[in-house]
């Protein structure tokens, strides 16, 4: 149909060229850069629509966008664009991660022994859970229900630090959300780490393998991170405090720990967040504590997002895999709530409940390590992490809309009017 359609238009050029030899030879598609510009324009446009009309998350859009113009759908973003592409949102993804790193307050729950109990019952609990279920209904082997335990138990931190900025949210709800998120987050690159181990062990002949890449990830991203937060301090201390210098060296620095991180195979995502740890501890003189990321990477956002929803592996969906990412969802849903309650602390029993709502969000960060493990061994990890992946397709949609909801309901947003908003 398309080649009837564009055949009188090649005809017309093929013609043109007999007379203006300089003419390139007629596109059979369109470039894929300019193609995947094009779709991050109606990402853009459909998380605004969707904002401003019905008052969802603008990531959503973002999401939508990716999944319905990517391979698995209509295919108009092929693999290939996807790879070309993948520096630049694992930058996105590598800034939001280094944001919510800083962001990390661990004094504050030294101080509060509520807080700390329900720390450890939200991570243990669902990680207890994920894996029993993925192991005893679903049927996973033990490594690989490992896996999508350490992959799904973590909340999302880009997804829930821009439901916060876009909702203009502060208060006790919003901060212990931000805690919580950042928190499993890190719990979670940790069993990763070990998770890459027990895979190894299982499948490899070479013991060396389940031992030193393990120690690879977690060194590798903490040497990477550390060094790139103690340049950044270095140089930011001789320019002026929030000064667009300041700003412009916590980027950079940032960038070259992607690039560090991507060159050593170490993943992006530890070793930002670690870079972000490094920051909140180190600043003693509070260099950098009061510069701020510039609103530009709401921009990079919606590229994080469209290639989180392109990569989504919509192909294989069979109707079992998602009644069986579904339940697996609310299991994780059940244990997270239900170990905030039960911890306690200075918060109502209906607050508590909303920080655990709040938290559901599974996205990009739990899409990117799965790749990562099943990359390991692709002719079983591919199939084996089917199940994270698609429960992280169905939270890509309904974890934004849940974090909201547990913002609004806790009374803790801005009252803003949708109708005028920008993209920050």
């Amino acid at each position: 149909m398309l080649n009837d359609i564009l055949s009188p238009a090649r005809a017309a050029w093929e013609d043109l060229q007999e007379r203006l030899f300089f003419l390139p030879p007629f596109p059979d598609e369109l470039d894929s850069l300019a193609l995947f510009s094009l779709l991050l324009v109606v990402g853009l446009l459909m998380g605004e629509w969707l904002r401003a009309n019905l008052g969802w998350p603008k990531v959503i859009g973002y999401v939508l966008a990716g999944t319905l113009f990517g391979p698995s759908l209509l295919g108009w973003i092929s693999l290939e664009a996807l790879a070309q592409i993948r520096p630049i949102a694992d930058a996105a993804l590598g800034l939001l991660m280094l944001e919510i790193g800083r962001r990390l307050d661990l004094r504050w729950l030294s101080h509060n022994r509520a807080l700390l109990r329900a720390t450890l019952g939200e991570i243990t609990l669902s990680f207890a859970a994920i894996f029993l279920f993925a192991y005893a209904v679903v049927g996973l082997m033990p490594a690989w229900a490992a896996a999508a335990a350490a992959v799904t138990m973590a909340s999302a931190p880009a997804v829930v630090l821009l439901i916060v900025e876009e909702s203009s949210a502060q208060g006790q709800v919003t901060e212990r959300v931000i805690l919580h998120t950042a928190l499993s987050a890190a719990a979670s690159f940790f069993v990763f780490a070990v998770v890459v181990g027990v895979v190894h062990a299982e499948y490899s002949d070479d013991w060396l393998n389940a031992v030193i890449h393990p120690l690879w990830v977690v060194v590798g991203a903490s040497i990477i991170g550390w060094l790139m937060a103690r340049l950044a301090l270095l140089i930011a201390a001789l320019l002026p405090k929030r000064s667009l210098a300041q700003v412009f060296i916590l980027v950079a620095s940032a960038l070259l720990a992607v690039g560090t991180a991507r060159m050593l195979a170490v993943p992006v995502f530890l070793t930002l967040f670690l870079m972000g740890v490094t920051l909140s501890f180190s600043d003693q003189r509070r260099t950098l504590s009061y510069t701020n990321l510039p609103e530009g990477h709401w921009l990079l956002a919606i590229i994080l997002f469209v290639v989180v929803g392109a990569s989504l592996p919509w192909s294989d969906f069979t109707w079992l895999i998602g009644l069986q990412a579904i339940g697996m969802l609310i299991v994780r849903a059940l244990a997270k709530v239900a170990a905030l309650v039960w911890a306690g602390g200075g918060l109502s029993v209906t607050k508590r409940v909303m920080v655990g709502i709040g938290i559901q969000p599974l996205s990009a960060t739990a899409v990117f390590m799965a790749y990562e493990v099943a990359s390991l061994y692709p002719e079983i990890g591919r199939s084996s992490l089917s199940l994270p992946l698609f429960a992280a397709a169905i939270m890509e949609l309904a974890g934004p809309a849940l974090c909201r909801f547990a913002l609004v309901r806790a009374g803790e947003t801005a009252a803003v009017d949708n109708s005028k908003e920008g993209v920050a």
